[in-house]
C-alpha cells in the first residue's frame, strides 16, 4: 500500500494532509525518515507518525449502553447520535446495527462490518433482542400466550412473530423478540391496551449488556461476543 493512503487509512488525515506530514517529516517507516508519499507499506513495515505507530483500523464491534436523549444516527439531529459518544478513530466508518428511540436505555451495537450486521438486522435472520419493559398497566399471565401467537398491530397486515414474555411482577416484563419493526414493543403494548412507560434492551442474539459499563459507556466486542452473530 502506498505510504499516504496507509496513513490515511489509520488516521483521520485526507490525502493531502498526509503529504504534509510527509513534507514535515513527521513520519518514519522501521526508524527512517520517509517523505515520499509513493513509497510501499508492507505488512512487516513499522510506521510511526509524530512518533506514535499507526496501523490501518480494520473491522470494529463495539457495544454502547445507550442512555436516553441520544439518537441511533450516525448524524446528530434533535439530540446527539449516539456515535458522539465513541472515542475511536475513523467513526465515519461506523454504523449502528439495530436502532432505539431516543428514550429506550440498553445495548447498541455499533460496526464497520456490513455483512456482520446484516445478521442483526434482516427479517431472515430472526436475531432475538431482549427487553426489559416498565408498564403503566399491570399484565395479566393471559398475555403470555397472546403474544406467543402474535399480535396484530394498527396498520400492520398480518401478526407479529411469535414473541417471549416473561412476567418479572405485574408492571414489570422481559419481552424477547425476533423483528423490528417500527417501535415494535411500545405498539404490541398499545395493541393490547397498555402503555410503555420505560424501555430497556438487554441482549441482541447471543451478547448481552456488560453489566459494568454505566450509561453511555462502551467497549470492543470479544471474540466469542462477535462470532455468537451467525
Amino acid at each position: 500500500m502506498r505510504l499516504d493512503k496507509f496513513i490515511c487509512e489509520s488516521t483521520e488525515l485526507t490525502r493531502s494532509t498526509a503529504k504534509k506530514a510527509l513534507h514535515r517529516s513527521d513520519v518514519t517507516c522501521d526508524g527512517v525518515i520517509v517523505k515520499d508519499p509513493g513509497f510501499k507499506v508492507t505488512d512487516k513495515t513499522v510506521v510511526r507518525l509524530e512518533g506514535r505507530i499507526i496501523s490501518v483500523v480494520g473491522e470494529r464491534y463495539i457495544m454502547l449502553h445507550k442512555p436516553i436523549d441520544t439518537i441511533c444516527s450516525t448524524i446528530d439531529e434533535v439530540y446527539p447520535s449516539v456515535l458522539s459518544l465513541l472515542n475511536v478513530e475513523k467513526v465515519d466508518n461506523l454504523h449502528i446495527a439495530g436502532r432505539l428511540d431516543a428514550d429506550t436505555t440498553g445495548l447498541v451495537l455499533i460496526t464497520s462490518d456490513g455483512q456482520w450486521s446484516h445478521r442483526i438486522t434482516s427479517p431472515k435472520k430472526d436475531c432475538a433482542k431482549r427487553y426489559l419493559v416498565e408498564l403503566a398497566e399491570p399484565v395479566e399471565q393471559a398475555l403470555i400466550a397472546e403474544f406467543a401467537a402474535g399480535i396484530a398491530l394498527r396498520n400492520e397486515e398480518g401478526l407479529t412473530k411469535p414473541a417471549i414474555l416473561d412476567i418479572v411482577n405485574p408492571c414489570l416484563v422481559r419481552l424477547t423478540i425476533s423483528e423490528g419493526k417500527y417501535h415494535q414493543v411500545k405498539r404490541m403494548f398499545a395493541a393490547v391496551g397498555n402503555r410503555v412507560v420505560n424501555l430497556h434492551r438487554e441482549s441482541i442474539g447471543g451478547i448481552e449488556l456488560d453489566a459494568d459499563l454505566a450509561l453511555g459507556e462502551w467497549r470492543f466486542l470479544t471474540d466469542e461476543e462477535i462470532n455468537s452473530i451467525d
